[in-house]
């Protein structure tokens, strides 16, 4: 029986949104074989049958020599999809109707989803989709995927098309007998196809709008200096937005180690349960239940807040005001937004990277936003610093920071960037800016719970493994910071990290940025004043115990000379920005082997810096 249906479209055509809703949380998302590009499928049961839907990667054709091009080609071509499922934008309908063009000549049963018809209407556009699917000759539905009433019909076309299916009975009429690899034969395709659009669109669609005039927002929005600025500023009053709507479930969230730590360490001690296991069950679970609630709060707020953006069209201006200025890194401008984001917090930058156009670019993306500084790491700098240095050597400490951001991103670009967005695969961003029009708020509140529940799902797994490795290294039975092995290997490596300009305290605190930024001071004040254990520091103080930082300096200062209080504070600040960043980037771009270069190429980066200031800063100060 047939039952495999591939959804293919354009980026931003809507495969996403109705992929998500046929197939809810019944997904597996992963790469194609041998290829690093997303690879999502899904199931649905209706009427008794389940059925696979396969979402292919979004591309603009089928002609092209990109992967996703590529693999959506010999997807179809090799019959391993039953029933193509194509969504075009109706309010776009020539332009999105180049995907139908190149589909034609592969011969395939097929739908045809008129995708976004609210957008259409509020344009004044009728379309005569009966006229279409007449010429077609394969059914074409009128839809509004954000909305839930259409689905049944969907559901019901999908089955009725795969007992007896249809192809296209109009195909584009090619030039023959040219080199097909010329530029004049691709042009002489290009046109022919266009010919073919407009033949079937020729009376299909009516509209009283006149000839398009910007309005005055879009004069605003699009120019040069004050156009930026808007975009700007909006982005960031929308990560605060995000923030104030995560606030309350991250607090939620934080209640988790306060209600369970106690009882579990007191019930596992009655049973004379063995102390390591009591440190496990009582500190390492209910924590890593709370980091793992606090990131998927994060998400939800984040993809709400910015889900709105999007829908309502401004992402798409905000893109085009920076394409030219990410064009350096080899980004697109869709890119600013997850950069941006990342000041506040480096998980919601990577799940922001959804929004590129494919792999490669969203990979690269994610390795950019890694080079900004987080809003943990802002408070932690300024307290550090002034231990050591008068206010205007700290606010010089802040600035060169932000400077280095600049040429991180950078080195980034180029260390990375020639493998996944190669020179010959970059281009200017083509796109139509979409027409204002109203959020459906049901919708981008659905798929906002629905990817902070995913990141929750798979988060868990990846943070209580590194958890419990933390554990491994930190435990100690005694309470001493000196019986953990995390000091024993510190101190028996010290000569190596002396090297970097870091003692063994200093490297402690640095590993600890790797797990949580927030812990840096609380591992610090367990092992230069003795308060607590290191456990205790990384996954209490973190988040529930104050260390009094004029103790805390006083001990430091007696040991820590200025040179390596730079030298950590650099090494800190361009670490890998958290575990749960970390867990975040693996599960969004499903590739260990690019998560694993990233953190190393960070790791170490960030030793080698803080080698360079130290033995800079030592001439000096």
């Amino acid at each position: 029986m047939k039952t495999r249906i591939a959804l293919l479209g354009q980026p931003n055509s809507g495969k996403s949104t109705v992929y998500n809703a046929l197939t809810g949380s019944r997904q597996h998302v992963g790469n194609w074989p041998g290829k690093t590009v997303e690879k999502n499928d899904g199931y649905y049961t209706y009427k008794g049958t389940r059925y696979t839907v396969t979402d292919l990667p979004g591309s603009y054709g089928l002609s092209g020599n990109s992967d996703e091009e590529v693999i959506t080609a010999e997807f179809i071509k090799l019959g391993l999809a039953d029933l193509v499922c194509i969504l075009v934008d109706a309010s776009q309908l020539e332009r999105s109707m180049y995907m139908v063009a190149e589909f034609a000549a592969l011969d395939k049963p097929a739908v045809l989803l008129l995708n976004m018809m609210d957008v259409a209407a509020s344009q004044n556009k009728e379309i005569d989709h009966e006229l279409l699917e007449r010429r077609l000759g394969i059914p074409v539905l009128p839809f509004i995927a954000a909305e839930s009433r259409g689905y049944d019909a969907l559901r019901e076309l999908l089955a009725r098309e795969l007992e007896a299916p249809h192809k296209l009975s109009s195909v584009p009429e090619l030039p023959k007998g040219e080199d097909r690899g010329s530029a004049d034969a691709v042009r002489a395709e290009s046109e022919a196809k266009f010919r073919w659009i407009r033949r079937m669109l020729e009376g299909v669609t009516r509209s009283e709008q006149k000839k398009y005039e910007m309005s005055k927002r879009d004069r605003r929005l699009l120019s040069p200096v004050w156009g930026k600025l808007a975009c700007f500023g909006t982005i960031l009053l929308g990560f605060l937005a995000a923030m104030v709507i995560c606030f309350p479930l991250m607090g939620i969230g934080a209640m988790i180690p306060q209600l369970l730590n106690r009882p579990i360490a007191d019930l596992l001690t009655s049973l004379n349960v063995h102390p390591w296991l009591v440190s496990i069950f009582s500190i390492i679970l209910p924590n890593t239940l709370y980091f793992c609630v606090a990131m998927s709060g994060f998400v939800f707020g984040v993809n709400l807040v910015f889900g709105y953006l999007e829908e309502i069209g401004f992402l798409a201006r905000a893109a085009y005001q920076f394409d030219n200025l990410l064009s350096g890194l080899g980004l697109q401008g869709k890119a600013i937004c997850p950069i941006l984001m990342g000041f506040g917090c480096t998980i919601g930058g990577t799940c922001g990277t959804r929004v590129m156009d494919n792999w490669g670019q969203r990979m690269l993306t994610m390795a950019v936003v890694w080079a900004v500084p987080c809003a943990s790491i802002w408070t932690i700098i300024p307290v550090i610093s002034s231990m050591f240095f008068t206010p205007l050597q700290t606010l010089l400490v802040v600035v060169g920071i932000l400077l280095y951001v600049m040429v991180l991103m950078t080195a980034v670009s180029k260390v990375f960037g020639r493998t996944l967005v190669p020179e010959n695969a970059r281009s200017g961003m083509i796109m139509e800016l979409p027409p204002y029009h109203r959020p459906h708020w049901k919708h981008i509140a659905k798929e906002a719970l629905l990817k902070a529940f995913d990141i929750f799902k798979r988060a868990l797994r990846t943070v209580t493994l590194i958890s419990l490795l933390f554990w491994v290294f930190s435990y100690s039975g005694t309470g001493n910071v000196a019986d953990s092995l995390l000091y024993k290997i510190g101190t028996a490596i010290e000569p190596v990290t002396r090297i970097f300009g870091l003692g063994w305290r200093t490297f402690m605190g640095f590993l600890s940025s790797a797990f949580a930024k927030e812990a840096v001071l609380g591992v610090l004040n367990a092992v230069f004043v003795g308060n607590g254990t290191v456990l205790d520091a990384t996954f209490r103080s973190a988040f529930s115990v104050a260390t009094d930082n004029a103790v805390l300096g006083r001990a430091m200062t007696d040991v820590v000379g200025k040179a390596e209080a730079l030298a950590f504070m650099c090494a800190c600040t361009f670490n890998i920005p958290c575990v749960m960043a970390l867990s975040t980037t693996y599960r969004e771009s499903h590739s260990l082997k690019w998560t694993a270069r990233i953190a190393a190429f960070y790791i170490c980066g960030a030793l080698i810096l803080s080698c360079i200031v130290y033995h800079i800063a030592a001439l000096f100060l």
